[in-house]
């Protein structure tokens, strides 16, 4: 007998502890290599005073065992309390979300029946890193981070998770048509990668597009990746047209560290009853298995949970006019152990190689870029004088620019200045575009403090800036509206 893997495990909150009970039952009966270590995460860490809703000493416990079975979290609301899934993966550099999309019908009913989808989400960075700020009265501004490293890694695990598990094509989402730097560059990258992959087809799509074809058309998908906030998006619209978000579950994998969860919450509601399904831990656990190279008992635990489905024995949140028979959150645990051994007959069984693991992501070395300063968006919390763009302009233009010149002002990113439209609604947030007086010739960081200077000096309230450069020649900044 080999040698059993030691695994961090997490109960949770709501609904949590009689899934996790159901799911470990389970993994025992169909002879699980593992051991587990439990830490308390959550709610009552969160009441401590601990904003992440983990201690240290469970931190520790995951980096040490390296692979987290984690159920569903209950955080509370207000409070500054932040969401422990995001910070789980940042800290932990958990790059990959993993959510298999398959449907289960007719046992299942859906009107997809041939889904079988797998959505690969980047998971540290985007809208994702909580970067917000109040900046006027009217104004909030949260930052959206792509940065080529994070996209190059999540692109190329979509591309070696299709090459592994045989799956066809990759489909990239973005909305590069309107963010035209930050998802025109993660719509780059997936080019640029996928050259190398000449065996898998590849295509990319507008996301609010590629979401409707989810919704409609689930089925003329394989692999889909894209960034972190689509990606949270439609993976809940997949798994809900393969007929249930609770029967989800979800691989958040990085280069040392990995975790399993289900895909849905916490559910307090209904917590101690003993009807939550617990098919989407139930799965997590599956994927764990493969990860830590169990893959024979991860297939006899998924043959025997589709056994159980097939066989009409359904928990309250899937049972319809066809089941056979309704089951509690135990009782469902104890069907599918019975049925160990034994593989679906209408339904397709799961079938795992050995080796069928993923390979560390190794990330491709690129010279760096010729960097020049070429501008300044100065930003500014202005409301005087009418909300008049063109008393602003004259203020601007009246002030020294030491070798800069303003170029354009928009409000929420349309040139309202110079000749702007009286049509268009203005905020108390001005960009303020200001160029080299000489075109094409960079500027100094001297002389964008020198400007700030005058600016303030004009009594300006200046909220933030943003240096313009271009990199080996190519523009690093997008041009507003109408500019």
């Amino acid at each position: 007998m080999s040698e059993k893997r030691k695994i961090t495990v997490a109960y949770g909150d709501g609904i949590g502890p009689e899934i996790m009970q159901a799911t470990i039952d389970i993994l025992i009966a169909a002879g699980a290599q593992i051991e587990t270590e439990v830490i308390e995460i959550g709610e009552k860490v969160f009441r401590k005073g601990i904003s992440t809703g983990i201690a240290d000493e469970s931190w520790n416990s995951i980096k040490k065992n390296k692979v987290f079975l984690k159920a569903p979290i209950t955080t509370p609301q207000g409070g500054g309390f932040k969401s422990l899934n995001v910070a789980t993966r940042t800290t932990l550099g958990l790059f990959a979300n993993v959510r298999p999309c398959r449907s289960f019908f007719p046992y299942v009913p859906t009107n997809h029946p041939l889904t079988d989808m797998v959505i690969i989400r980047e998971n540290e960075e985007d809208l994702y890193a909580g970067i917000e700020h109040q900046q006027t009265n009217e104004v909030v501004q949260a930052l959206k981070l792509i940065s080529r490293p994070g996209s190059e890694k999540i692109i190329r695990y979509a591309f070696e998770y299709a090459k592994v598990y045989g799956r066809r094509r990759v489909t990239c989402m973005t909305k590069d048509n309107i963010m035209k730097q930050v998802d025109g560059l993660f719509h780059k990258i997936f080019d640029e990668v996928a050259r190398e992959y000449p065996e898998i087809e590849h295509n990319h799509m507008i996301i609010d597009i590629g979401s409707a074809i989810i919704a409609d058309r689930p089925h003329s998908l394989d692999v889909v990746v894209t960034e972190n906030l689509y990606g949270d998006i439609i993976s809940d619209i997949a798994a809900q047209v393969t007929g249930s978000v609770g029967l989800g579950g979800s691989a958040n994998i990085g280069e040392d560290v990995a975790m399993f969860e289900a895909i849905h919450g916490s559910a307090p509601d209904i917590a101690g009853l003993d009807i939550a399904n617990p098919s989407g831990l139930i799965n997590a656990a599956c994927m764990m298995l493969v990860h830590i190279n169990q893959q024979k008992v991860a297939e006899n635990i998924k043959n025997a949970w589709l056994k159980t489905i097939e066989d009409g024995i359904h928990t309250s949140d899937i049972y319809n006019k066809d089941s056979l028979r309704k089951v509690w959150t135990q009782e469902f645990a104890k069907e599918v152990i019975l049925r160990l051994g034994q593989e679906p007959v209408r339904l397709r069984p799961e079938h795992y190689k050995e080796g069928d693991t993923m390979s560390k992501i190794k990330l491709s070395k690129r010279p760096k870029s010729i960097k020049e300063l070429v501008g300044v968006d100065i930003f500014l919390d202005w409301d005087e004088d009418g909300r008049d763009p063109n008393k602003l302009g004259k203020k601007l233009k009246a002030i020294k620019q030491s070798g800069t010149e303003l170029k354009i002002i928009t409000n929420r990113g349309v040139k309202v200045y110079p000749d702007g439209h009286p049509e268009t609604f203005c905020s108390d947030h001005w960009r303020c575009r200001f160029m080299s007086k000489e075109e094409g010739k960079s500027i100094s960081h001297d002389q964008v403090l020198a400007l700030l200077n005058e600016i303030k000096g004009s009594e300006l309230d200046f909220i933030k800036i943003e240096n313009m450069y271009t990199f080996d020649g190519e523009r690093g900044y997008s041009l507003a509206q109408g500019e």
